[in-house]
Parts: C-alpha cells; structure tokens; sequence
C-alpha cells in the first residue's frame, strides 16, 4: 500500500470516528431531554435509538443504555452486562455525556410547561412508541 493510499484512508476513519460520537452524543441529548422533559426513563429513547440507529442487538442495546446511567445507577447491572460481553464502553461514555445536557435541557422546558401540555407531549411519546411496538413485524 503506498503512503498517499494509508494516508487517505486513516482520514477517512477518522472521519468515520468523529461521525460516530455526533451520533452517540445526539442519541445521549435526545434521550436526556425527553427523559428529563417527559419523565421517561432514558431505555425508552437509547434502547430504541441503538437498536434502529447502529443496529445493536437487544442485549448490546440494554448493556450500553444501563451503562449510560453509571456512576451510581445501574453499576451492578452494566457489570453484569459487560462480563457477558454487552456492553460498548466507548458508545455508552459519550451517549452519558449527550444525556448530562440534555436531561438540563428537558428539566428547562418541563418547568415552563403547564401540566396539561406536558403530559399530553407524554401521552403521544408513549403513544407512537406503543403503536410502532405493537405493529412492527
């Protein structure tokens, strides 16, 4: 392989990389702001979000969304997933760092809502979520 080809091609991981953790830290945000914002526990966005998104299986997706909430919470859940190979320690880091701002983020426009309106966003989250669960072959 010549050096312009090796040069080329470590750009074009880089690239790749740096793709990748805009991708984590949005899945983080996202799920921090409606976690925050809604109520909804951050499994409700990541899980999904992984699963569609960056095509984790099931186990991989509920290792790394449990490994997101660490420290303190979900520690002894996520070292169970990781002795059994379920958790990407790399993915999990920065979905927590998108989730730290977002739940501040969701926690502001809650607090400006009236209760009605929020529980109405809560309603239709919950809502499309079911009806995609319910009729996804």
């Amino acid at each position: 392989m010549d050096q312009n080809h090796k040069k080329h091609s470590n750009k074009d991981v880089t690239y790749k990389l740096k793709k990748m953790i805009v991708v984590y830290l949005i899945i983080g945000l996202i799920a921090g702001i409606f976690g925050s914002f809604l109520g909804l526990g951050g499994g409700v966005i990541i899980i999904p979000a992984l699963i569609y998104l960056l095509k984790f299986n099931q186990h991989q997706a509920q290792g790394t969304a449990i490994a997101t909430l660490l420290p303190p919470i979900g520690l002894l859940a996520a070292m169970k997933y990781y002795k059994h190979g379920h958790v990407n320690a790399t993915v999990a880091t920065f979905i927590a760092i998108g989730f730290f701002f977002g739940g501040y983020i969701g926690a502001t426009i809650a607090n400006r809502l009236p209760a009605d309106k929020l529980r109405f966003f809560f309603g239709i989250i919950l809502l499309v979520l079911s009806l995609h669960l319910l009729l996804k072959k």
